[in-house]
């Protein structure tokens, strides 16, 4: 019964989400609608992760199968698409620079951002004792 509830659930989101998009006055993707609420209902305790975990786990795990059909559109075009084969290269490989250098600084971001955040944490001597209490005040004390 969980499973058939976890697939209700991302069901009845993605459900949802084509609903927006038919509501909308101008063109936005169904699937990226889905997202957001799906994020909306996350963040603010509507909706848990472990409600969606096991389906979203072999979702995920199987994400390939799910691009099959897109890739035999491309291979149904492909007359199409050697018009341009130079340009789709250049645009793939600039995009590609870009996304690994986007995702580098998020990393460094995110890393210098946790740890500024440990630096802001008080140590918490109530919850030390013995050796680590006495070396954390000597530290304290040399600062």
């Amino acid at each position: 019964m969980k499973i058939v509830t976890q697939i209700g659930i991302i069901f009845s989101i993605c459900w949802a989400a084509q609903i927006i998009e038919h509501l909308l006055p101008f063109a936005f993707p169904a699937s990226v609608i889905g997202m957001v609420l799906l994020f909306i209902l996350l963040a603010f305790g509507v909706l848990k992760v472990d409600h969606i975990r096991e389906k979203s786990d072999f979702l995920l795990a199987n994400m390939a199968f799910f691009f099959i059909p897109a890739g035999v559109s491309v291979i149904n075009y492909f007359d199409i698409l050697r018009a341009w084969v130079v340009q789709l290269l250049f645009i793939c490989a600039v995009s590609t620079v870009i996304t690994f250098a986007v995702t580098a600084y998020s990393m460094r971001l995110t890393v210098w951002l946790m740890e500024r955040a440990a630096q802001r944490r008080p140590v918490r001597a109530a919850a030390q004792s013995g050796p680590v209490r006495a070396a954390v005040e000597s530290k304290e004390e040399e600062a």
